[in-house]
């Protein structure tokens, strides 16, 4: 009875332990204000396309062709602009990593505006990629890397794998303009990626048990401001301390996500459904129409006359009930909403007439 008394604590205590979370990076779970990506976008040719450009149709593919020439001295009459299939009006798209400098490398992802049937084996002419403020921040330039690819035949007849009217040229881009996202001064500040109020608790007090009573504090559930160093040197150790501390997540409220156009659904494992008896059927209702025709007897001088026949069908399936009891799990769920037979579609309208029922115990998501 005795070594039961002292290894029932114990039991106790490991049990704990499992069903505690685990802590995480505390840069994992925080979005330092400041600390930001930048999206870039430009408007450019490609050129070098084995036939596979825009048509003639497309005027400002042409214009641009035009205006390009021009830089290079070729002059050409408005009335006469080129039509080369070789050529391709395309988007530009980057992002600006935060901390970038000029010189550094960066990915671009290009793809058509107009009727270009592919953009395979072109290459991409020298393009000024702007913010959002309309400064120029990267100039990209390069040969594209297509994953798609389409292959016609002279009867029309076509074939196409993924998206031959998008590529991308990797490390494309020059950055020639730098953005300095992070705060040299002034006050450090943390945004929680999921807002939870014991989650803020939880990384101010490991912050000021690391670096001091009121180094941080919580403004709000999202919202932590941290007295950080003024120095550079002092303020890059400081981040690198953060980067290596650990803080437990506050728990979440369970969710069912549901893709109303793809039909998808996804349930959390924290999901649970109180005491609750659902039925489930299909009502089909099938209408038939016949035409037929009523025919006289002969030399009667009757006239023939035009019957409409209609048959109506109700099929109900069978709606068998099913009891959940209190606290049933996700496995249970899923295994009785399998045996029902019900799709992804008739699956959330049962979780959205459980919810409405007060027996869901998650949030609902639609998007």
């Amino acid at each position: 009875m005795r070594l039961f008394c002292l290894i029932l604590p114990v039991v106790l205590l490991l049990l704990s332990q499992q069903t505690q979370a685990a802590p995480r990076p505390l840069l994992d779970i925080v979005d330092i204000q400041g600390v930001r990506d930048n999206q870039l976008v430009g408007y450019g040719l490609v050129v070098g396309l084995p036939g596979s450009g825009d048509k003639a149709q497309i005027k400002f593919a042409a214009q641009s062709l035009n205006n390009m020439l021009k830089q290079f001295g070729v002059q050409l009459d408005e009335a006469s602009l080129p039509k080369s299939k070789n050529v391709a009006a395309v988007a530009v798209q980057a992002t600006l990593p935060p901390m970038a400098s000029p010189g550094q490398a960066i990915d671009v992802t290009i793809m058509s505006l107009g009727d270009a049937k592919s953009l395979h084996g072109g290459s991409l002419m020298l393009t000024p990629l702007r913010g959002v403020d309309g400064k120029v921040y990267a100039l990209a330039q390069g040969n594209l890397v297509v994953g798609g690819i389409k292959a016609e035949g002279l009867n029309g007849s076509s074939v196409t794998v993924n998206v031959p009217t998008a590529g991308i040229i990797p490390g494309g881009a020059i950055i020639e303009r730098s953005i300095e996202n992070l705060q040299q001064d002034g006050d450090l500040v943390l945004n929680l990626k999921k807002p939870n109020y014991k989650t803020a608790r939880n990384v101010v007090t490991a912050i000021n048990e690391m670096f001091g009573p009121k180094v941080a504090r919580a403004e709000n559930w999202s919202k932590l401001v941290i007295s950080a160093p003024r120095d550079a040197d002092n303020r890059t150790t400081f981040m690198a301390m953060l980067q290596d501390l650990t803080v437990e997540e506050g728990s979440q409220r369970p969710r069912v996500v549901f893709n109303s156009r793809t039909g998808t659904v996804v349930i959390s494992d924290e999901v649970r459904v109180k005491r609750a008896a659902v039925s489930h059927g299909n009502l089909t209702i099938t209408i038939s129409e016949q035409e037929g025709a009523s025919q006289p007897l002969p030399f009667s001088q009757g006239e023939t006359v035009p019957l409409q026949n209609s048959s109506v069908d109700v099929t109900q399936q069978n709606a068998n009930m099913m009891v959940w009891p209190e606290g049933t799990s996700l496995d249970t769920i899923v295994q009785a909403v399998n045996s029902l037979g019900a799709t992804p579609t008739e699956l959330m309208s049962i979780l959205l007439a459980l919810d409405k029922a007060g027996a869901l115990d998650a949030d609902v998501v639609v998007i």
